[in-house]
């Protein structure tokens, strides 16, 4: 379980507002924090990460986060812009984070990548380069997984490929996963559970049935 009670001050979309965030997250969840721009979702992910500091603490299965360099906490994060190493081949990203070429090849292989293994990332499309970020967020098989809107610079086809894939890692490897988004339809088709911030707060916590309404089979809307 992850157990978080933080605080910072932060200036949002309105002026100043404090980040103030009391959640427990199940081991094996996929959850979806959405919410108006400025209203904390990234920092709340990059206080996790350990890349930005808080008052308050963050347990991971009873062990304390708080002070813990980012390096030392078992996390992987999937940027927006893929913060990929471009004078580097896919596999060689991968390799980056860990020397282990079993793990590599069978995450490659799970997002279908092993044809492009050594390939320079700078030769990939958008979707590839966002498919590589989140197989290296995987290579040390994190206890937590964080993406910031992971499918926003990516068109219709390749934003479901990458959805199936996001599905298919989170299940190989039974990762909590956290996910910034502010797209009703991929979050209901990957979040267990829907977590929505206004200015710094949880206005809404639940399961996406009861944060979503169907509109036309197809289309889904916040209720609030």
């Amino acid at each position: 379980m992850i157990k978080i009670e933080i605080q910072k001050s932060l200036h949002g979309s309105k002026g100043t507002m404090l980040l103030d965030i009391e959640l427990e997250i199940f081991k094996g969840e996929f959850v979806v924090i959405m919410g108006e721009s400025g209203s904390g979702k990234t920092t709340l992910l990059r206080i996790l990460a350990g890349l930005e500091k808080s008052e308050g603490n963050i347990w991971i299965e009873g062990k304390s986060w708080q002070g813990l360099s980012p390096q030392k906490r078992s996390i992987g994060f999937v940027f927006q812009d893929y913060a990929l190493f471009e004078n580097m081949s896919v596999k060689e990203n991968l390799l980056y984070v860990q020397k282990n070429h079993t793990l590599a090849d069978e995450l490659l292989a799970l997002t279908e990548l092993t044809s492009l293994s050594s390939r320079n990332v700078k030769m990939l499309s958008g979707g590839q380069k966002q498919r590589v970020s989140l197989c290296r967020a995987m290579m040390n098989k994190p206890q937590l997984l964080l993406m910031d809107e992971p499918l926003s610079a990516l068109d219709t086809k390749m934003k479901i490929k990458l959805q199936e894939e996001i599905i298919k890692l989170h299940k190989a490897f039974g990762t909590t996963t956290l996910m910034v988004s502010h797209d009703n339809e991929s979050s209901y088709l990957l979040a267990d559970r829907i977590i929505i911030l206004d200015q710094g707060k949880v206005i809404k916590d639940g399961v996406k049935d009861d944060v979503f309404e169907k509109v036309r089979a197809v289309r889904y809307t916040l209720v609030l």
